[in-house]
C-alpha cells in the first residue's frame, strides 16, 4: 500500500511538471561567481536589485557567445524573483517559471535553454529585495 501511494504521488508530481512548463528549483548554499568561472561559466552580467519591486534587463548581444544553458547566483540579501524573460537574437522569446524566493547564497538549478546553441540578446528580470535585508545582487551565467 506505501508503494502504491508513493508511486502515485511520484506520477501526479511528474505530470504537474509536464503540464506547466519548465519549473526552476533553488539550491541553497555557497556557490558564488569563482565556482561558476572555474567550471567554464561565462559570466553575462550582474544587476543590484533596488526597492520591493524592481525590473532590469542584462544585454548580452553575439560578442558574448552562443549558449545552452544559464544559472542565476543571488548574492548579498536574499530576494523575491517574479519573473525572468530570456529574449534570444532571432526575437523568440524563453520564460522559465522562477516565482520564489531566493536566499543569500543561492543559485537556481541549470536553466537549458530550448534548441540548440542560442545568442542571447536579453534577459529581464522583474524582481525585489526581502523586508529586513539589504540589496540583493543577482548575477547571470551561461554556458
Amino acid at each position: 500500500m506505501r508503494f502504491r501511494h508513493g508511486m502515485m504521488a511520484m506520477l501526479l508530481a511528474v505530470a504537474a511538471m509536464g503540464s506547466t512548463g519548465c519549473v526552476v528549483t533553488v539550491h541553497e548554499g555557497s556557490y558564488g561567481g569563482d565556482h561558476y568561472r572555474r567550471d567554464g561559466w561565462v559570466k553575462l552580467g550582474e544587476r543590484m536589485v533596488n526597492g520591493q519591486v524592481d525590473r532590469d534587463a542584462i544585454l548580452v548581444g553575439g560578442s558574448e557567445g552562443r549558449f545552452r544553458r544559464v544559472v542565476i547566483v543571488v548574492e548579498n540579501s536574499s530576494l523575491e524573483m517574479y519573473d525572468m524573460d530570456i529574449e534570444f537574437s532571432n526575437g523568440t522569446h524563453f520564460s522559465p517559471r522562477l516565482k520564489r524566493r531566493f536566499a543569500e547564497g543561492a543559485r537556481s538549478q541549470v536553466i537549458d535553454l530550448p534548441g540548440d546553441l542560442r545568442t542571447i540578446r536579453k534577459v529581464t528580470f522583474k524582481y525585489g529585495n526581502l523586508p529586513g535585508g539589504g540589496a540583493a545582487s543577482v548575477a547571470l551565467y551561461g554556458k
